[in-house]
């Protein structure tokens, strides 16, 4: 261990296929000791502790050894299980979508308030190196509008969320982080329970989103599009990168007595310094636990997100619902 860095003990609760890569990153990070794992499967549990050196746990005793913990459960186990961990006073790192539903959201949110520590939503999107560059460069910009793709083929392996609350989730977040707008309209249309599902969000500034997120795509497409008054902005989450595009000029160029039509723009490609958004996202949270410091993403913009999601998500499965009409 590196001496200059104070470490922190950490586990994580849930080692399928999110979590095992939790763990993969602390152990990775200088500020991070990870002490256990735990799992309902045992064996699973026990692969990824030996991969990565620590131990296998059972909840209690994880989270009586660590002063921070990733959940990493299904979701339906979310609330129990932050609870469970605010009770032990543990920081608590929860992956999205944070509930289910609704229900509790109030609860959830008094039980962070009155907690001693923090507690992170893990919307990763916000550490990717690319949106961290385009939150300083629309921050001077009259944006117009905002276009995202999350797009991909069916998963090889189950996922209960519909592509609203496992993949559009992701860009409802960052729309709404960096619009600095009210929602006041949202709207959506939804294909084969929302397998593949587009949103239309208006905002009282006048801004618009429109938002596509597919599990029927035979192509993995993550990109995110800005309109704005100076400049069109393409970001590619995947490839890390951004390009702007400014000073579009037409021009009528006549040459050996025929006139043709020319149309140029100046293309800029910021410098990005890429890596891993989950290793970004949990030395955030690591150091937010240390340092007893607000979360940069927290549990009111997680609720936020999900409110947005579930209005999407209703409103798609009306439109592929079939009407049924009593017979006379």
């Amino acid at each position: 261990m590196n001496p200059e860095h104070h470490q922190i003990d950490v586990g994580v609760l849930g080692v399928g296929s999110m979590g095992q890569h939790h763990a993969r990153v602390y152990s990775e990070l200088p500020q991070a000791n990870l002490v256990g794992v735990t799992d309902v499967d045992d064996e699973q549990a026990r692969t990824v502790a030996n991969k990565h050196g620590t131990a296998v746990l059972d909840r209690a005793e994880l989270l009586d050894a660590v002063d921070a913990v990733s959940v990493v459960v299904p979701t339906e186990y979310h609330f129990e299980t932050v609870t469970t961990c605010l009770d032990a006073n543990v920081g608590t790192f929860v992956e999205k979508p944070v509930l289910g539903g609704l229900e509790r959201a109030s609860e959830l949110q008094e039980r962070v308030e009155r907690a001693d520590v923090p507690v992170q939503v893990g919307h990763i999107e916000r550490f990717n190196p690319a949106v961290s560059a385009l939150e300083e460069i629309i921050a001077d910009l009259s944006v117009v509008s905002v276009r995202a793709q999350r797009l991909g083929p069916p998963p090889g392996r189950e996922i209960k969320d519909s592509a609203v609350l496992d993949l559009m989730i992701h860009d409802i977040d960052i729309v709404l982080s960096l619009l600095e707008e009210d929602l006041v309209a949202v709207n959506g249309v939804g294909v084969d329970e929302n397998k593949h599902a587009t949103a239309l969000l208006e905002f009282d500034g006048g801004t618009m989103a429109s938002l596509t997120a597919s599990r029927k795509t035979q192509r993995k497409v993550r990109m995110l599009e800005i309109t704005a008054e100076e400049c069109f902005i393409e970001l590619d989450y995947l490839d890390q990168s951004i390009e702007i595009h400014r000073n579009s000029v037409p021009e009528y160029i006549e040459e050996n007595g025929d006139v043709r039509f020319k149309h140029e723009s100046i293309v800029e490609r910021p410098q990005i310094s890429n890596g891993e958004p989950l290793q970004k996202e949990l030395e955030s949270f690591v150091t937010t636990v240390d340092e007893h410091r607000v979360p940069a993403v927290t549990v009111a913009d997680g609720l936020d997100a999900l409110s947005v999601a579930l209005e999407i998500e209703e409103a798609g499965l009306a439109e592929t619902t079939p009407e049924v009409v009593a017979d006379d």
